[in-house]
């Protein structure tokens, strides 16, 4: 075991704290960057601040999960944690937006440690009819982060400097890294194994060019985007030669392609995407075609915030009654049949129809990925649990980014062509967002052609949402662990 039965809650405790760094991290950051980027300037490359920190934490995740299989948990975690805040604190100094983005960059890293890592300590310690009740209460931390972080963004932007947004994350960090020293021990282990150097430099890689590309192609195709491409390809051809010749590649194909494992990272996968489109388009539709107050347009996002849990809780108590597969195809049928009723709204529909929606794709989203995480663990050793933690992570961080370009393109598209020539200006809708106009003063065209546009949207999410079905059916039954595997 990695930790005596009378500190688990302790290293639990701990696993919260660095989780919450994380997800309090995102909502409390988009919160406060408007004013961040007044001061810095630069505004053209204020995206980049979010992308820098998504695109590292993303391509670091795998190699990260690949070392705590090496090395322990232990030394791969305080890493991260020291990576994170050493970049936080670099973050509050920061005096241009380069400057940010590269500690962003940094911080990401940091994150790409500390999360699959975390998750896969908390497999260690508990045998899978007890962590789901564990991972439930990680799921309530993210979904409670992201209610508190833009509530705490507003409150220091506008009673402390800027710099105490990324400041914040130092005692507590601090905090979770104390509680990892004292209270989680791992057994020492033979380092027998060669890294695959090469390869993990190759995945990096290959993997940022396509999170670049991704990020670039949603204002359009550039020169950018298909040098990025190109180097992806390049990068992920070399990589997939250097695994087949490694005798320990950092991404082993028959962990990855596992059938267990394969169809729920791509599950998984499909649901981010889904979900992003949620988390985007639906405070924008029910603002502008609804016609809604910014709290009313909250308030319908908070609703997938409220279900999440409430999904994972029950699949936490539950899978042990009713498998792990039978609740990941429950799963998958509630995340389209919430997406569904964003499909059906109209422009006299009212916000609870947005809110209902939302509230069972959370449902579905909490059913789906303790079900997905928990069968990923429970399909491999210990030897290869970070690794196997870390892929799913992985394709959470994808889908999400793939769902953003797919999603984004739609709405450009939309905007662009629905209304037979005439267009909706980006100018035009960040004014009826900020409440500069209304859509009674813009007319019928620019509602006419939102209405079209995210419909569109919710449409593609729908088809998105519907893979996720077959991918959890050919989940194969799997016989659940009474016990937590000890150490090889």
């Amino acid at each position: 075991m990695t930790a005596k039965t009378s500190h688990r809650g302790l290293v639990v405790a701990a696993i919260m704290a660095s989780m919450a760094m994380i997800a309090i991290e995102a909502t409390i950051v988009s919160t406060a960057m408007p004013q961040i980027a007044a001061q810095l300037g630069q505004i053209n490359l204020y995206s980049w601040v979010f992308s820098s920190f998504l695109l590292t934490q993303t391509a670091t995740a795998v190699i990260f999960g690949k070392l705590a299989d090496i090395y322990g948990r232990k030394p791969i975690l305080i890493l991260g944690i020291a990576l994170f805040l050493a970049a936080s604190v670099l973050c509050g100094f920061a005096w241009s937006m380069p400057s940010m983005i590269v500690f962003r960059l940094l911080q990401g890293i940091g994150a790409g440690s500390v999360q699959p890592v975390a998750m896969t300590v908390v497999a260690d310690m508990f045998p899978g009819n007890q962590r789901g009740k564990v991972q439930g209460y990680l799921a309530s931390v993210w979904a409670l982060s992201a209610v508190v972080g833009p509530l705490l963004g507003s409150i220091i932007i506008h009673n402390l400097p800027w710099a105490w947004i990324f400041w914040i994350n130092v005692p507590v960090g601090l905090l979770a890294a104390l509680g990892f020293v004292i209270f989680l021990h791992e057994e020492k282990r033979p380092q027998s194994v060669s890294i695959d150097v090469l390869g993990a430099g190759l995945f990096a890689i290959s993997i940022s060019a396509l999170m670049i590309a991704l990020t670039e192609v949603e204002s359009g195709f550039s020169l950018t985007t298909l040098v990025a491409l190109v180097i992806f390809v390049v990068a992920t051809i070399a990589f997939i030669w250097q695994e087949r010749r490694h005798e320990a590649p950092m991404v082993a194909p028959d962990l990855w392609l596992k059938r267990p494992i394969a169809f729920a990272n791509l599950a998984v996968f499909f649901a981010s995407m889904a979900i992003m489109g949620l988390t985007t388009f639906l405070p924008m539709y029910v603002q502008t075609v609804l016609n809604r107050s910014p709290l009313i347009a909250g308030f319908a996002l908070t609703m997938l915030l409220l279900g999440w849990p409430c999904g994972a809780t029950f699949a936490s108590r539950q899978f042990p009654r009713f498998g792990l597969r039978p609740i990941m195809i429950a799963g998958s049928l509630f995340i389209p049949v919430g997406t569904a009723c964003l499909v059906f709204l109209t422009p006299t529909s009212s916000p609870v129809l947005a809110g209902v929606g939302s509230f069972i794709m959370g449902l579905g989203m909490g059913l789906l990925n303790i079900g997905a995480l928990i069968l990923t663990q429970e399909s491999v050793t210990w030897a290869q649990r970070g690794s196997a933690t870390a892929s799913n992570v992985f394709s959470r961080n994808l889908g999400s980014t793939l769902g953003a370009a797919v999603l984004g393109a739609v709405v450009t598209y939309g905007l662009a062509h629905v209304t037979g020539g005439g267009t909706v200006t980006p100018e035009r809708l960040q004014a009826l967002l900020n409440g500069a106009g209304t859509l009674a003063d813009s007319g019928a065209e620019i509602r006419l052609a939102l209405q079209n546009s995210l419909h569109a949207t919710f449409v593609t999410m729908l088809l998105m949402a519907l893979l996720i079905v077959p991918a959890c059916l050919f989940v194969p039954h799997h016989k659940r662990q009474e016990t937590a595997p000890q150490q090889a």
